[in-house]
């Protein structure tokens, strides 16, 4: 059995599967960081993914995606260019139609943004989920298909919902604290690679035995 471990540098890690890219090697934007392994899957073109799932994102803030997150069809992240005035009679963007409209372009220049959005590690992002600017998703967490993230999710926390609201936690406090000390998304890919079947199936004590020592 080859036991190298398997590569984060192509986009598409299952030749016979053109649905499924790794977002590392694929995306070009600056403002975009993904981690290794965190895999998109979607039958139109998940290719382009940058274009058609994370929007309205003009700058500056960022979208940070950790390693090994699992993003089902139709993932969108909404970015801070969406913002309209609601300070006003009318939310309605009259400089982007251009015209002497554009006059009035600073009107749309001081809007309040809420910063990057963040996704920790081994995090899994069910069907046509959606997530708002500036939201931060703690490492382990599950966002349920058809959610609409408009606030922080903790670790290791399963929310669904429009808005999405917490469901539960997957661990108890004491078991969630030892899982982001264990860390496992940062041991050496040899060294995961050796102790699969316990990240994905084993108790937290065996997979604090496992986990490499200093």
């Amino acid at each position: 059995m080859d036991r190298l471990p398997a590569d984060p540098t192509v986009v598409h890690p299952f030749p016979d599967q053109p649905r499924v890219v790794l977002l590392k090697p694929l995306v070009t934007s600056p403002l975009i960081e993904v981690g290794e392994y965190s895999y998109y899957d979607d039958p139109d073109d998940p290719t382009a993914f940058e274009t058609r799932n994370v929007l309205y994102h003009y700058g500056p803030e960022r979208l940070v995606i950790g390693k090994f997150c699992a993003l089902g069809t139709g993932v969108r992240f909404i970015m801070n260019g969406a913002n309209h005035r609601m300070d006003g009679p009318s939310t309605f963007p009259f400089p982007i139609m251009g015209g002497s409209w554009a006059e009035h372009f600073d009107l749309l220049a001081d809007l309040p943004g809420r910063g990057d959005t963040v996704v920790g590690n081994d995090v899994w992002f069910g069907y046509d989920t959606m997530v708002m600017p500036g939201v931060r998703i703690g490492h382990g967490a599950i966002i349920a298909s058809g959610a609409v993230v408009v606030d922080d999710v903790p670790d290791y926390g399963i929310v669904g919902g429009n808005p999405a609201r917490l469901v539960r936690t997957r661990h108890n406090d004491d078991d969630i604290a030892r899982l982001l000390s264990i860390a496992w998304w940062d041991w050496p890919a040899e060294h995961l690679t050796a102790h699969i079947r316990t990240v994905m199936s084993g108790t937290i004590d065996q997979l604090q035995e496992a986990a490499p020592r200093a």
